[in-house]
């Protein structure tokens, strides 16, 4: 009986080892084996899809066999792995031991977008509505839903993101790249702040954050921002208006065509800074590190005017007489290659804003314009313009940064 026993004992190992080889081969064979692709294929994994799911789907489609093995593969040896969301690029010859690997160390496929500085917040809309392998949560919210989503409600969202380049894999929604670039934002002006000049005129980061959307939009030559930003804050201090045609622009909005008029300087909106003292409510666009640095570090001096060169650069006068003088020999007799922001880089042609008349006014002085008092930086609550409903609109195409002089 006992003989008998130890026979079936050995015989039941026997078989269990030849069955253990037998699934060992099976498995081995199953990761070994080459994905049935002759050309490039992306794999797109959904979020919530499951290894097991995306086996059995790789098999309906032709691409691979024997999916129940690699079932059991990630069952016993990846319980804890997990499959995260995204696209994998599959290559002719890789096999599916590859594919897991891939899968392992989370390497999807990878996307960009730009943000660019002196974009507004329309602008960023427009571009991320664009990106066809992000998941669109926000294209149907205006603008303040879209804070509502983010987290921070009535919060005007023009100047908060950092511009720069997001990466982001399929699947990723446009709420989460806003967030970073959120994030960024905060993060960067943090700092920024945190080594601000001792005399800069600010009480709270956001006044900041607003002066450094002025300098934005009225320079690209980086070595000139701080001495923009050093003109503004001379101009606050002794009370005279900042007068800066950008934010003449912003107040507009759609009826902007291209060309400032008399008309629109005298109009009276939240932005317009040829009537309202000190700074706008709001930052007029999104602002990159430097004009941060600029605006919390002015450049000292007495310059109180600039004047657009033709080249990009500007030139900087510390009286009404320089000024004017200036303004007849860059303004009044332009050059033929006339351009208001600097020469693309690498010879890469960059879209020019529309050419402004030498009549226009924001190529005149304006000496009859007695200046007010400036007002605080911090503007009260309830100056703030109301962020109202509104279906967003297809973007213009972006602008590059404005370089008209204050006067």
């Amino acid at each position: 009986m006992r003989r008998k026993f130890l026979l079936l004992l050995e015989t039941g190992l026997v078989l269990a080892g030849l069955m253990l080889g037998a699934s060992a081969w099976k498995i081995h064979s199953a990761l070994v084996q080459p994905l049935n692709i002759t050309q490039e294929e992306l794999l797109d994994v959904p979020k919530g899809t499951t290894p097991n799911r995306t086996f059995l789907r790789l098999e309906a489609d032709g691409l691979i066999k024997d999916s129940f093995w690699l079932r059991v593969y990630w069952r016993f040896n990846l319980p804890r792995q997990p499959l995260h969301s995204g696209e994998y690029r599959m290559l002719p010859g890789m096999t599916v031991e590859g594919l897991i690997d891939l899968w392992k160390r989370g390497e999807m496929v990878q996307y960009s977008v730009t943000l660019v500085e002196g974009w507004n917040f329309r602008q960023v809309r427009a571009a991320l509505a664009k990106e066809e392998k992000l998941e669109h949560t926000l294209d149907t919210l205006s603008d303040s839903q879209v804070m509502d989503r983010l987290g921070h409600p009535g919060m005007f969202p023009e100047g908060r993101f950092f511009p720069d380049t997001y990466r982001f894999v399929r699947g990723m929604s446009d709420a989460e790249l806003l967030k970073t670039a959120y994030e960024r934002l905060e993060d960067v002006l943090a700092k920024e702040w945190s080594q601000r000049a001792a005399d800069a005129p600010y009480t709270e980061p956001y006044q900041a954050l607003i002066m450094a959307s002025l300098v934005e939009k009225e320079t690209g030559v980086p070595q000139e921002r701080g001495q923009i930003a050093g003109v503004f804050v001379r101009r606050m201090a002794i009370g005279m208006l900042l007068q800066t045609d950008p934010t003449v622009i912003y107040g507009l909005g759609d009826r902007y065509s291209g060309k400032l008029t008399r008309a629109h300087l005298k109009e009276p909106t939240p932005y317009n800074t040829y009537v309202i003292a000190g700074l706008p409510p709001t930052p007029i666009a999104m602002v990159g590190r430097e004009a941060i640095h600029a605006a919390l570090n002015p450049m000292a001096g007495n310059s109180l005017y600039f004047v657009a060169r033709g080249d990009g650069s500007h030139v900087f006068s510390d009286d009404l007489d320089a000024h004017n003088n200036a303004v007849r020999e860059f303004q009044l007799k332009r050059r033929a290659d006339y351009r208001s922001s600097p020469a693309p880089v690498n010879g890469t042609e960059a879209a020019q804003a529309p050419a402004a008349d030498p009549q226009a006014p924001d190529a005149q002085a304006r000496p009859d314009e007695a200046p007010i008092p400036a007002a605080s930086p911090n503007p009260a609550p309830d100056v703030l313009p109301p962020v109202q409903p509104q279906a967003p609109a297809p973007a213009p195409e972006p602008e590059p940064n404005a370089s008209q002089s204050p006067q």
